[in-house]
Protein backbone atom coordinates (compact mmCIF):
# COMPACT_ATOMS: atom_id res chain seq x y z
CA UNK A 1 0.00 0.00 0.00
CA UNK A 2 1.14 3.49 -1.56
CA UNK A 3 2.28 5.69 1.66
CA UNK A 4 0.43 8.98 1.63
CA UNK A 5 2.02 12.55 2.61
CA UNK A 6 0.66 16.04 2.65
CA UNK A 7 3.05 19.08 1.47
CA UNK A 8 2.01 22.58 2.79
CA UNK A 9 3.77 25.14 1.09
CA UNK A 10 4.74 24.99 -2.61
CA UNK A 11 7.58 27.26 -2.68
CA UNK A 12 10.74 25.97 -4.46
CA UNK A 13 11.65 23.18 -1.85
CA UNK A 14 7.76 21.88 -1.34
CA UNK A 15 7.22 21.75 -5.11
CA UNK A 16 9.97 19.76 -5.61
CA UNK A 17 9.40 17.59 -2.76
CA UNK A 18 5.92 16.80 -3.62
CA UNK A 19 6.70 16.01 -7.28
CA UNK A 20 9.73 13.77 -5.91
CA UNK A 21 7.13 11.92 -3.56
CA UNK A 22 4.24 11.66 -6.30
CA UNK A 23 7.00 10.33 -9.17
CA UNK A 24 8.10 7.83 -6.41
CA UNK A 25 4.74 5.93 -5.93
CA UNK A 26 3.09 7.93 -2.79
CA UNK A 27 -0.05 9.44 -2.95
CA UNK A 28 0.55 13.11 -2.21
CA UNK A 29 -2.06 16.41 -1.24
CA UNK A 30 0.06 19.52 -2.34
CA UNK A 31 -1.19 22.82 -0.54
CA UNK A 32 -0.84 26.34 -1.28
CA UNK A 33 -2.38 29.96 -0.77
CA UNK A 34 -1.12 30.88 -3.91
CA UNK A 35 -4.53 29.53 -6.67
CA UNK A 36 -1.33 29.85 -9.74
CA UNK A 37 0.87 27.51 -7.72
CA UNK A 38 -1.90 24.92 -7.16
CA UNK A 39 -2.99 24.63 -10.86
CA UNK A 40 0.61 24.11 -12.03
CA UNK A 41 1.04 21.53 -10.16
CA UNK A 42 -2.59 19.82 -10.44
CA UNK A 43 -1.56 17.00 -12.45
CA UNK A 44 1.45 15.92 -11.17
CA UNK A 45 0.38 15.16 -7.83
CA UNK A 46 -2.77 13.19 -6.59
CA UNK A 47 -4.66 15.96 -5.06
CA UNK A 48 -3.94 20.13 -5.09
CA UNK A 49 -5.49 22.25 -3.13
CA UNK A 50 -5.64 26.09 -2.42
CA UNK A 51 -5.61 26.57 1.14
CA UNK A 52 -5.34 29.44 3.89
CA UNK A 53 -2.19 27.88 5.44
CA UNK A 54 -2.32 30.33 8.42
CA UNK A 55 -5.47 29.75 9.63
CA UNK A 56 -5.83 26.05 11.58
CA UNK A 57 -9.67 25.75 10.94
CA UNK A 58 -8.76 25.67 7.17
CA UNK A 59 -6.28 23.70 7.80
CA UNK A 60 -8.47 20.89 9.67
CA UNK A 61 -10.70 21.07 6.96
CA UNK A 62 -8.53 19.47 3.93
CA UNK A 63 -8.03 16.18 5.10
CA UNK A 64 -4.25 15.85 6.59
CA UNK A 65 -5.89 13.70 9.24
CA UNK A 66 -5.69 10.83 6.70
CA UNK A 67 -2.03 11.65 6.24
CA UNK A 68 1.11 8.78 7.16
CA UNK A 69 3.24 12.04 7.17
CA UNK A 70 2.80 16.04 6.79
CA UNK A 71 5.54 18.06 5.50
CA UNK A 72 5.47 21.62 6.37
CA UNK A 73 7.52 23.31 4.03
CA UNK A 74 6.91 27.24 4.68
CA UNK A 75 10.73 28.12 5.93
CA UNK A 76 10.03 31.58 6.09
CA UNK A 77 6.76 32.20 7.47
CA UNK A 78 6.76 31.51 10.90
CA UNK A 79 3.29 31.63 11.31
CA UNK A 80 1.82 29.76 9.12
CA UNK A 81 4.30 27.38 9.92
CA UNK A 82 3.40 27.17 13.20
CA UNK A 83 -0.39 26.84 12.35
CA UNK A 84 0.40 23.93 10.29
CA UNK A 85 2.30 22.21 12.74
CA UNK A 86 -0.81 22.50 15.11
CA UNK A 87 -3.34 21.79 13.11
CA UNK A 88 -1.89 18.24 11.87
CA UNK A 89 -1.01 17.16 15.33
CA UNK A 90 -4.07 18.07 16.66
CA UNK A 91 -5.65 15.57 14.36
CA UNK A 92 -3.20 12.73 14.88
CA UNK A 93 -0.62 12.91 11.76
CA UNK A 94 1.69 10.72 12.86
CA UNK A 95 4.74 12.32 11.83
CA UNK A 96 5.31 16.01 10.95
CA UNK A 97 8.36 17.58 9.26
CA UNK A 98 8.92 21.19 9.31
CA UNK A 99 11.19 23.23 6.89
CA UNK A 100 13.09 26.27 9.12
CA UNK A 101 15.15 28.64 8.30
CA UNK A 102 17.29 28.57 10.90
CA UNK A 103 17.99 26.93 14.44
CA UNK A 104 15.66 29.34 16.19
CA UNK A 105 12.63 28.21 13.85
CA UNK A 106 13.40 24.95 14.00
CA UNK A 107 13.23 24.72 17.95
CA UNK A 108 9.96 26.79 17.98
CA UNK A 109 8.28 24.30 15.41
CA UNK A 110 9.71 21.43 17.59
CA UNK A 111 7.92 23.13 20.78
CA UNK A 112 4.46 23.39 19.01
CA UNK A 113 4.51 19.94 17.76
CA UNK A 114 6.90 19.22 14.95
CA UNK A 115 8.72 15.45 14.90
CA UNK A 116 11.93 16.65 12.59
CA UNK A 117 12.85 19.73 11.58
CA UNK A 118 14.79 19.76 8.34
CA UNK A 119 17.13 23.20 7.12
CA UNK A 120 17.13 23.57 2.91
CA UNK A 121 20.24 24.28 2.70
CA UNK A 122 20.89 20.82 4.01
CA UNK A 123 18.03 18.82 2.53
CA UNK A 124 17.23 19.11 -1.37
CA UNK A 125 13.07 18.54 -1.63
CA UNK A 126 14.74 15.35 -4.07
CA UNK A 127 16.99 13.80 -0.78
CA UNK A 128 13.98 14.31 1.77
CA UNK A 129 11.32 12.68 -0.19
CA UNK A 130 14.09 9.47 -0.74
CA UNK A 131 14.24 9.71 3.24
CA UNK A 132 10.18 9.80 4.07
CA UNK A 133 9.51 7.01 1.16
CA UNK A 134 10.81 4.58 3.25
CA UNK A 135 10.84 3.66 6.81
CA UNK A 136 14.38 1.95 5.79
CA UNK A 137 16.12 4.57 4.69
CA UNK A 138 19.18 5.88 6.04
CA UNK A 139 21.36 8.11 3.67
CA UNK A 140 21.55 8.84 0.23
CA UNK A 141 24.84 9.34 -1.80
CA UNK A 142 24.59 10.62 -5.16
CA UNK A 143 27.37 9.05 -7.73
CA UNK A 144 25.71 10.30 -11.03
CA UNK A 145 22.46 11.15 -12.52
CA UNK A 146 21.89 7.28 -13.02
CA UNK A 147 23.23 5.57 -9.95
CA UNK A 148 23.34 6.17 -5.95
CA UNK A 149 24.36 4.67 -3.38
CA UNK A 150 22.45 4.20 -0.51
CA UNK A 151 22.89 3.22 3.00
CA UNK A 152 19.76 1.18 4.41
CA UNK A 153 18.40 -1.23 7.37
CA UNK A 154 16.87 -4.26 6.27
CA UNK A 155 13.35 -4.73 5.84
CA UNK A 156 11.13 -6.06 7.57
CA UNK A 157 10.62 -9.22 5.69
CA UNK A 158 14.54 -9.43 4.81
CA UNK A 159 15.20 -10.39 9.09
CA UNK A 160 16.73 -13.92 9.73
CA UNK A 161 17.21 -14.56 6.14
CA UNK A 162 20.94 -14.37 4.18
CA UNK A 163 21.56 -12.61 0.86
CA UNK A 164 21.02 -15.84 -1.02
CA UNK A 165 17.66 -16.27 -0.10
CA UNK A 166 16.74 -12.64 -0.50
CA UNK A 167 18.13 -12.75 -3.83
CA UNK A 168 17.75 -9.13 -4.03
CA UNK A 169 20.04 -8.34 -7.03
CA UNK A 170 17.05 -9.92 -8.99
CA UNK A 171 14.47 -8.69 -6.73
CA UNK A 172 15.31 -5.18 -6.22
CA UNK A 173 18.32 -4.13 -8.71
CA UNK A 174 20.85 -3.55 -6.57
CA UNK A 175 24.05 -4.25 -5.24
CA UNK A 176 25.23 -5.01 -1.73
CA UNK A 177 28.70 -3.27 -1.46
CA UNK A 178 29.21 -3.74 2.68
CA UNK A 179 27.13 -4.67 5.51
CA UNK A 180 27.61 -2.99 9.35
CA UNK A 181 26.79 -4.68 11.90
CA UNK A 182 27.43 -4.16 15.82
CA UNK A 183 29.16 -0.67 14.51
CA UNK A 184 31.65 -2.79 12.47
CA UNK A 185 31.40 -1.82 8.47
CA UNK A 186 32.83 -4.68 6.26
CA UNK A 187 33.52 -4.71 2.58
CA UNK A 188 33.76 -8.84 3.15
CA UNK A 189 30.08 -9.82 2.77
CA UNK A 190 28.95 -13.58 4.01
CA UNK A 191 26.06 -14.12 1.60
CA UNK A 192 24.99 -16.76 4.05
CA UNK A 193 25.26 -14.69 7.76
CA UNK A 194 21.43 -13.83 8.55
CA UNK A 195 20.56 -9.72 8.46
CA UNK A 196 20.09 -8.72 12.06
CA UNK A 197 17.60 -6.19 12.66
CA UNK A 198 19.96 -3.43 13.42
CA UNK A 199 21.81 -4.58 10.48
CA UNK A 200 22.97 -1.47 8.14
CA UNK A 201 23.24 -2.23 4.09
CA UNK A 202 25.43 -0.21 2.28
CA UNK A 203 24.19 -1.00 -1.49
CA UNK A 204 24.21 0.90 -5.35
CA UNK A 205 21.38 1.16 -6.86
CA UNK A 206 19.73 2.76 -10.02
CA UNK A 207 17.35 5.82 -9.09
CA UNK A 208 14.58 4.66 -11.19
CA UNK A 209 14.64 1.45 -9.17
CA UNK A 210 14.52 3.22 -5.78
CA UNK A 211 10.31 2.92 -6.27
CA UNK A 212 11.07 -1.11 -5.84
CA UNK A 213 12.16 -0.43 -2.48
CA UNK A 214 9.43 1.74 -1.06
Amino acid sequence: MSKSFAVIGLGRFGKKLALSLYDMGAEVLAVDKSSEIVESVSGSVTYAIEADVSNIEAMKGIGINNMDAVVVAMGSDLTSSIMAVMAAKEQGVPKVVAKAADDRMGEILKRVGADQIIYPEEDTGLRTARKLISDTFLEFFDIDDNLCMLEMRPKEDWIGKNLVQLNLREKYRLNVVAVKDHSEMRSFIDPERALEEDTELLVIIEKNDLKLLK
